[in-house]
């Protein structure tokens, strides 16, 4: 991280630069972009996952201008022993919000028990209007449905599945688990059509990908991200970041965007010309990522969380073989009003992208994403 960009990380009161600073008998304050210790912490504990990375961090603070800021009971000069992560969001045109943490489909709180876990809530919650957040978030990965019914004054505003698949049965037992209809049949078809697969993380690469990221987003009504994201993640996470793209005679027809975190794989994008969508372009790309991740010894793919009204995305992960767990997002101070990820945009506004002339929804993600984190 440059100099002048850790002076400007350090224009909040409690966001230090280096070191850690005390805000309660039992908490400190560090800041994961530049505390050695978060690296080793989070390669170490076994709840970490590819969000908590300081390279995930590092993409947010870069491109969105999110300060990163971790809670901790250890002192400075200790190992870390745990640790919560967020992210500031503010901009000139939304009040700031403490998330954990934005554009992330899960951020599980690095604690040693429940107890300190609320022990932080309670102290998030009593910093709330001295700090003027408009209120604290987190995405919590859940293993039953009233798991974070105990944290006083959060409500969850959402919830997701999550799809995981087990990597270690042997490829032939993997692909035997892919349903054979609508998977196993379509990987067939790829390689009958003669789809030619490639992956890398060149400027062309990422160009294509963009490109392809533009067509989906448009048939969903909603602006791309800004494409300096996708190019700060590459930049990040050097050669655990891949594009896999899949070609009909040279022209690109599917992409994917996967990282490597310690032994999992996770499939964060994922974008497609509709156009060529009988040809199996996806599910290809997905094997394709199955055979590399066993290779580079992973022994989990997490293909991401879905929002439970999408019964199509849904569908094709369970397909896939995943298992599904749950992600709630609490938030405080909230209402018993669960909104629904159709909330944003309107219906009026998906409209209006869908006829967007492609340099404008390209500008329409540029200006609008760094306010949603």
């Amino acid at each position: 991280m440059s100099t002048s960009a850790a002076r400007l990380q350090a224009v909040a009161k409690s966001e230090p630069v280096n070191g850690s600073k005390e805000v309660s008998a039992k908490f400190q304050i560090i800041n994961p972009l530049e505390d050695a210790r978060w690296v080793e912490f989070v390669d170490q504990h076994p709840g970490s996952s590819v969000f908590h990375s300081r390279e995930w961090l590092e993409a947010l603070w870069r491109t969105y201008g999110y300060r990163p800021v971790a809670f901790t009971t250890s002192q400075a000069g200790e190992p870390l022993a745990n640790g919560t992560v967020f992210c500031v969001v503010r901009s000139w045109l939304v009040y700031p919000r403490l998330v954990s943490l934005p554009f992330s489909d899960h951020a599980e709180p690095l604690v040693e028990s429940p107890q300190q876990l609320l022990d932080l809530l309670e102290l998030l919650k009593a910093q709330q209007k001295q700090r003027k957040w408009t209120s604290i978030e987190l995405r919590q990965p859940v293993e039953g449905p009233d798991a974070t019914s105990h944290w006083p004054g959060f409500h969850e505003e959402r919830n997701y599945y999550l799809h995981t698949l087990d990597l270690r049965p042997e490829l032939p037992a993997l692909f035997d688990g892919l349903h054979k209809g609508s998977i196993q049949r379509k990987i067939q078809r790829a390689k009958r059509e003669g789809l030619e697969y490639e992956e890398g993380r060149s400027k062309e690469q990422l160009q294509e990908f963009f490109r392809l990221t533009q067509m989906t987003r448009r048939r969903h009504g909603l602006p791309p991200a800004p494409l300096a994201w996708y190019r700060n993640v590459l930049a990040a996470f050097g050669d655990k970041a891949k594009i896999r793209l899949a070609r009909k005679g040279g022209r690109p027809v599917a992409a994917i965007f996967t990282l490597m975190h310690k032994d999992c794989l996770v499939y964060k994008y994922g974008c497609s010309d509709a156009t060529f969508h009988n040809l199996g372009g996806m599910p290809f790309l997905l094997w394709k990522a199955v055979a590399d991740g066993k290779a580079l010894g992973a022994d989990t793919f997490d293909l991401g969380r879905s929002d439970r009204d999408n019964a199509g995305l849904v569908t094709f992960k369970d397909r896939l073989g995943a298992t599904r767990s749950s992600v709630t997002l609490q938030r405080y101070p909230g209402t018993t009003h669960k909104s629904k990820s159709g909330d944003w945009p309107s219906k009026a506004a998906q409209s209006v992208f869908r006829h967007l002339p492609e340099p404008l929804l390209t500008l329409a993600g540029r200006i609008l994403y760094p306010h949603i984190g």
